[in-house]
């Protein structure tokens, strides 16, 4: 573990420009450094910690906790000295600092975490889901630290003024609402709490509806795959993930899984099973991101013994699988480079290019249950949400006006 404040900036600085950091943003994060240094020097600090850095930030900020109250200048500060603390520990920064940090204390407190830890290891459920429970959890748990109540003090009116405080979204609402039920009667049924608190959640008239995808058209694809600059070693990966995300409609969990296994090159296909649905499914190898494979691996591809083909060039990880998030960070710079019209406005991830492959091939009158197939879908169900962009077929939809023969309208107004 690096402790010599000096030597771990410098590393974190390299780490920062190997990954590109914009520069104005660099140098809000050094000026942070450089006010820690200042801070240090005048407490006789000459190695650093994670105790000094939460120190500092107790003593400069009142916190070291992230919190919706801190402004963005403070958030960089923070940000700053988890950068330090989490590449100290793991060599390697956090991804993103979370918007909030939540941290359940008290007794309510442990018993929503081992909660968490029964979904996670009794349940197996997903980490995004588990997360996504959390979220709502968590806001809860604020709202009974906050009114100084306990579990054994709900009724339907406290839920309701909870629901009214956080001014959820109906789509929002609804998934709380699922979260807090199963989860008082996870309480109920492990003795936590005497009475089942799920009664007090009211059912709601939520229906849910398939939004319209956001979608690009085939020069918007073309454009955004010729931006990358495949001379470089992370140009030649970033070249496939954009192949795989736009010619095949991967989720970005299926790109980061890609493995050697899936390839069967004799026979020139590809076949895994998803990761989000765990349904089988074979592509055809086509020889644009065969070759692309082929050049990743003689010429931009590290040295690892990773069973995963896509992997990190960044020195703190070189050679590690990516994650889903960063498929999307990839995915959003190519289309930013590519000038794309309105695409800050518009969904922008590896899940566009998916929604894009799709429509696009409606319009060129795919079936549906090919395109299904390829989505990977279980059924044609899940497809006809695509149906909505299409919108020149839309237009052969719409019925014609009957003629009105009403003695009312005349010479094209209404007479009384």
């Amino acid at each position: 573990m690096v402790t010599d404040f000096k030597t771990l900036v410098s590393l974190c600085e390299d780490e920062l420009n190997s990954r590109e950091y914009a520069a104005i943003h660099l140098g809000r994060i050094k000026a942070e450094w450089e006010n820690l240094a200042n801070w240090m020097k005048l407490q006789n600090y000459t190695t650093f910690s994670e105790s000094i850095g939460f120190q500092y930030c107790d003593e400069t900020l009142g916190t070291h906790i992230l919190a919706e109250k801190l402004t963005h200048t403070n958030r960089i500060r923070l940000r700053a000295v988890r950068m330090l603390t989490s590449y100290q520990k793991d060599g390697d920064f956090e991804f993103r600092t979370p918007q909030v940090e939540r941290i359940f204390h008290g007794s309510i407190g442990m018993d929503i975490s081992l909660y968490l830890s029964y979904l996670r290891n009794v349940q197996l459920l997903s980490e995004s889901t588990i997360k996504n429970k959390e979220q709502y959890l968590y806001g809860f748990f604020c709202y009974l630290e906050k009114h100084l109540l306990t579990l054994d003090n709900l009724c339907i009116e406290v839920i309701e003024d909870f629901f009214d405080s956080m001014d959820y979204s109906l789509a929002s609402r609804h998934n709380c609402s699922s979260t807090l039920r199963i989860y008082f009667r996870y309480a109920h049924d492990n003795g936590i709490t005497d009475k089942d608190n799920s009664i007090f959640v009211l059912d709601d008239n939520y229906n849910r509806r398939c939004k319209i995808p956001t979608t690009y058209n085939e020069d918007e694809i073309r454009t955004i795959i010729s931006s990358v600059e495949r001379s470089s070693v992370t140009g030649k990966r970033d070249y496939l993930i954009l192949l795989l995300a736009a010619e095949y409609g991967w989720r970005s969990s299926d790109i980061v899984g890609f493995r050697f296994s899936q390839i069967d090159w004799d026979k020139n296909i590809v076949r895994f099973c998803q990761h989000k649905t765990d349904i089988p499914v074979e592509y055809p190898l086509l020889s644009s991101v065969g070759n692309a494979i082929i050049d990743y691996l003689k010429h931009g591809r590290p040295v690892t013994d990773s069973e995963e083909i896509i992997v990190s060039a960044e020195s703190a990880k070189k050679g590690r699988p990516l994650s889903p998030p960063t498929v999307h960070s990839i995915v959003t710079k190519y289309m930013r480079k590519a000038n794309i019209m309105n695409w800050e406005t518009k969904k922008h991830g590896p899940h566009s290019l998916r929604h894009s492959l799709a429509t696009n091939m409606l319009k060129k009158n795919v079936s549906m249950p090919i395109i299904s197939t390829v989505l990977g879908h279980q059924d044609t169900e899940s497809t006809k949400v695509y149906l909505k962009v299409d919108v020149e077929k839309l237009r052969q939809c719409p019925l014609s006006m009957p003629r009105i023969y009403s003695k009312h309208y005349r010479a094209g107004r209404c007479e009384a």
